[in-house]
């Protein structure tokens, strides 16, 4: 007589199974990560062929000082040369382009007249960055940057 019960199973013979189980885990896990990797790589692309190329520097225009008033008396002689982009200067088949400092200048009038002599002694670099920031979307990028050829003052 065995004293064992009809349902009950030997301890052996649940491992197979289980370990049936855990290899299709471990399988399908697996196949999605490479279904993952695989759709990555071919569908994602790197991003970068997407990216704009840094426009070629073309003519330059040189604008005559001005003389801005600031807050206080003082004042700021500012003179400038604008860089145009390559793509201005072939015309983008347009014709032969008109370079033109009346916008800038009108900006640069805008930006620093009435400003403080701390200011414009002091945050050089962040109001430039400003300026030139402004002009170049007045341009519609046309203008690709803005140097200095005259900071001074008084």
């Amino acid at each position: 007589m065995s004293t064992k019960k009809k349902d009950e199973k030997p301890a052996d013979e649940d491992a197979p199974q289980g370990g049936k189980k855990k290899f299709m885990i471990i399988g399908l896990v697996a196949a999605l990560a490479i279904a993952a990797a695989a759709y990555f790589f071919v569908f994602s692309g790197s991003g970068e062929a997407e990216a704009e190329p840094a426009p070629e520097a073309g003519s330059v225009l040189a604008v005559e000082p001005v003389a801005i008033n600031l807050a206080g008396g003082s004042y700021l002689k500012l003179g400038f040369t604008l860089q145009y982009t390559l793509a201005f200067d072939e015309g983008g088949g347009h014709g032969a382009p008109v370079q033109d400092g009346s916008k800038a200048l009108d900006i640069a009038i805008g930006q620093f007249s009435g400003a403080s002599l701390a200011d414009v002694q002091n945050n050089r670099e962040a109001m430039m960055a400003a300026f030139t920031e402004a002009v170049v979307h007045a341009y519609h990028d046309e203008v690709m940057d803005v140097y200095l050829t005259e900071y001074v003052t008084q």
